[in-house]
């Protein structure tokens, strides 16, 4: 019995252990009155069975509460894309990416900021949430 339990555990470190992730690109934009910062931060994720990559943007206050909140996941596993951050106005946020993508989460709306998502890639037309 305990040799089992031992190789129970064995396997769950050594499976857990396997979610190597690193940030490999970041890049922030400030709002024009200060009191937002997007931040967007591409992960690349290896071990078996996950590896790919994983771009986030998230939105913090710069006072207050600062703790960041998720506002758009995307999925680049076919290849990183040309993404940018700009702040059209300081409740405005755009976010326009060059390469074909998946989208797994988009908030349209976030603490008063509205948060537009564009397609540039060839072939597409824009498209845009708010």
């Amino acid at each position: 019995m305990p040799r089992k339990m031992l190789a129970a555990i064995s396997i769950c470190a050594l499976l857990a252990g396997c979610h190597n992730s690193a940030t490999i690109w970041s890049t922030e934009a400030r709002s024009f009155d200060g009191l937002w910062i997007a931040v967007a931060r591409r992960d690349q994720y290896g071990g078996p069975g996950n590896a790919g990559l994983q771009t986030t943007v998230l939105l913090k206050r710069t006072a207050g509460d600062t703790r960041p909140i998720e506002v758009l996941l995307l999925d680049e596993s076919q290849g990183p894309t040309d993404l940018k951050i700009n702040w059209l106005t300081p409740s405005h946020l755009e976010v326009t990416y060059k390469q074909p993508v998946s989208i797994d989460f988009q908030a349209i709306k976030c603490a008063g900021i509205d948060i537009s998502v564009r397609d540039l890639s060839e072939g597409t037309k824009s498209t845009q949430a708010h």
